[in-house]
């Protein structure tokens, strides 16, 4: 695709003088209009937006300072590049009075050709700088109304849930199952909207780490479809999905290739209209799987094809905005395709003409596949059972610790566990917490980091430096889930690393796994485990 030249304003009453600038800067790839007067550089302005003005000072109406003045103060002509030239008003005072005018650089004349355009091209290059900050501020702003739109989203329904489960109401039995069904499936969208933006905070930090097994594409896209079908069924979709009939295996993480597919799957959802038609189609040529997610919605505009991948992007005429999503699926699917060795592509007619998006990703080869069907290190039926066995006894009682400075979440934490018959005791900061420690002597103390004055790396040192609490078992529960902040819970002392929201089945499974002696440790020699961050998968160590 061939580039523009930049468009330069050429002003000067002198018409000899405006014509050897005017020939130098095009001899120089410029693209050149012309102006005589100060009326006419405004109108030319205001007209054609050039990216900047060459403009002489001494002019026949307005005065080049004034016309400066005057496109500066304009907030449609302010980022206009202004270059003034004189070649009477040449003393120091005159080039300050054009710079506090609003000027961007002033030069002398005779100017030698070279000088000339090297300003012409230096200020040409700040103008790109300024409009690239100017449209990341753009997606910033649109990014953070849309950040708190979907924010707000979930936070009505949970609400009316919370309402509804009061006693107060005297709600029958299914309606508070029904509530309690609603508030759980808006924390879900709540912790997937985080675990999306997280998500970018790793590949921004290059942080992402891919968990590589065989990966069938069947087994990925059924993923894929079954987490989009509730939305799919919402708006009344035709999904069609088509796969090949033979095993297509692929190196590469299952969560992932299943998170590429389904951001696709979410976006045709969503900038389709109701009753509209989606095709999801996988099929094998060359050596490479390709994956094509097609639909009858709104289409991609041209001028927005080339950008429809970049971080907070969303269509400027969409329908769908309300409907959820932040902006970030498509980015984070083309880094995690790019990051498998495959590549992505958008392809639209246009406006109402629908989208696909077709992904290619290497097959593993014949002679890598057969690990496939049997994964290295995977449980035998016997284990599995047996894992199951335990995961179904019950769990020992045990004597919890919970300290957080969120007195809500402290308190229904505790509440929680007191149901499942562990004696619990609740402080609020880490000083409260050291005292109450040496008298309680916790099993298990559930920690946040992020506490008022003494925080939970320090509360965390102090429970390991005391006889009753070396050896207890400690559990950072926060909102902190980068791999910095799982080192620091390690150095700190910590056995575990479970990120907000973690659910109760793993909070109980830590528990019960360290009560069942199934991870050996000696006091002041702490267990290292981070997990992922939902909490829901946990990693242990010695």
């Amino acid at each position: 695709m061939t580039v523009a030249a930049p468009l330069i304003l050429n002003v000067d009453d002198n018409d000899g003088a405006r014509y050897a600038k005017t020939r130098v800067l095009v001899h120089a790839g410029f693209e050149v209009i012309e102006a005589a007067t100060g009326q006419g550089a405004l109108d030319q302005v205001r007209t054609h937006n050039p990216a900047l003005v060459l403009l002489d000072v001494k002019l026949p109406d307005i005065s080049g300072i004034e016309v400066c003045s005057m496109l500066k103060r304009d907030p449609d002509t302010r980022s206009t590049m202004i270059l003034q030239t004189s070649a009477a008003a040449v003393q120091s005072f005159d080039k300050v009075r054009a710079l506090d005018g609003g000027a961007d650089s002033y030069l002398t004349e005779p100017i030698e050709p070279a000088e000339l355009v090297a300003n012409v091209r230096a200020l040409l290059r700040l103008h790109r700088a300024e409009e690239a900050l100017r449209d990341a501020d753009r997606r910033k702003d649109q990014f953070l109304a849309t950040l708190a739109h979907e924010l707000r989203n979930p936070l009505a329904p949970i609400r009316n849930a919370v309402e509804l489960m009061d006693p107060r109401h005297h709600a029958n039995e299914e309606s508070v199952r029904d509530a309690r069904m609603i508030a759980r499936r808006q924390v879900e969208h709540l912790s997937r909207l985080v675990d999306d933006l997280l998500d970018v905070s790793r590949i921004t930090h290059g942080k992402i780490a891919l968990q590589i097994e065989c990966v069938d594409i069947a087994a990925a896209v059924a993923t894929a479809v079954e987490a989009n079908q509730p939305f799919i069924g919402k708006k009344q979709h035709t999904l069609r999905v088509n796969v090949p009939t033979e095993a297509c295996m692929i190196h590469g993480d299952p969560i992932r290739v299943a998170q590429v597919i389904s951001n696709l799957l979410s976006n045709a959802a969503k900038y389709t209209p109701e009753g509209g038609v989606i095709e999801l189609d996988a099929s094998v040529a060359e050596g490479r799987a390709t994956i094509r997610v097609r639909d009858n919605g709104i289409g991609i505009p041209a001028n927005e094809l080339a950008d429809v991948f970049n971080l907070f992007m969303q269509s400027e005429d969409s329908l769908a905005r309300s409907e959820g999503g932040l902006g970030i699926g498509l980015s984070l699917a083309k880094t995690l395709t790019e990051l498998h060795g495959g590549t992505i592509e958008a392809l639209s007619a246009g406006h109402g003409m629908g989208s696909e998006f077709v992904v290619t990703l290497p097959m593993a080869m014949p002679e890598k596949a057969s690990p496939c069907p049997t994964l290295a290190g995977a449980a035998s039926s016997s284990d599995a059972t047996s894992a199951a066995d335990a995961g179904n006894a019950p769990g020992l009682k045990r004597r919890v610790l919970v300290v957080d400075d969120s007195i809500d979440g402290a308190e229904s934490m505790s509440i929680l566990l007191e149901m499942l018959g562990h004696d619990v005791r609740v402080m609020y900061d880490g000083t409260a917490a050291i005292a109450a420690a040496s008298e309680f002597r916790p099993e298990v103390v559930l920690l946040d980091i992020g506490l008022p004055g003494v925080d939970g790396y320090q509360v965390a040192r102090a429970l390991r430096a005391a006889p009753t609490t070396a050896g207890a078992l400690l559990i950072a529960l926060t909102g902190y889930g980068q791999d910095s902040d799982r080192q620091r819970t390690r150095d700190a002392g910590f056995d575990h690393h479970l990120v907000k929201p973690a659910s109760l089945d793993d909070i109980e499974r830590v528990i019960d796994a360290d009560g069942a002696g199934g991870v050996p440790r000696n006091p002041g020699t702490p267990l290292q485990a981070d997990s992922e961050t939902d909490g829901t998968r946990t990693e242990s160590g010695a």
